[in-house]
């Protein structure tokens, strides 16, 4: 089957909204073993404590542009499509729009993840809670634990 120019736009851009969503999948690690680049080198503070209790707990998914124009490319081509005129030009705008919020949608529910709350009774006996994404570390209360932090970022890892 040969497709129209409009065909191939429409299949571009949903190919581009598909490589978006699945390169921001990728591209969070929030889990206790993951360190941006920028943590690299940076002297962090350690504490150790014994896990108190667990939660499970969902993480929204990422918010960019890439779904929102991805969405409106694919909703406005499609809408396009649509009558004549001034009627072609208003389907248009409204196709766009629609798209857009589906693409931004699409994009945050592909990319939710499932996390964990560990709250840890540090050995000065305060009491600390960290969510992180759920790696599979299986924590448990009674788990002894580290603390690993710096100014703006904190994990629990084993």
């Amino acid at each position: 089957m040969v497709m129209g120019t409009r065909q191939r736009a429409v299949a571009a851009a949903f190919a581009m909204v598909v490589l978006g969503l699945g390169l921001g999948g990728c591209a969070t690690g929030l889990g206790g073993e993951t360190y941006s680049r920028g943590e690299a080198r940076r002297a962090m503070t350690v504490q150790y404590g014994v896990v108190e209790s667990v939660r499970y707990v969902k993480l929204e998914g990422t918010k960019t542009p890439i779904g929102a124009l991805g969405g409106a490319a694919i909703g406005g081509i499609a809408g396009s499509g649509i009558g004549e005129g001034r009627g072609a030009a208003i389907a248009t705008v409204i196709g766009a729009v629609a798209g857009g919020l589906a693409g931004s949608a699409i994009e945050e529910g592909a990319t939710r993840s499932q996390g964990v709350e560990v709250t840890v009774r540090l050995d000065n006996n305060q009491l600390m809670a960290v969510v992180q994404d759920d790696k599979g570390e299986d924590f448990r209360a009674g788990d002894s634990v580290r603390i690993v932090r710096d100014g703006s970022t904190t994990r629990v890892t084993r």
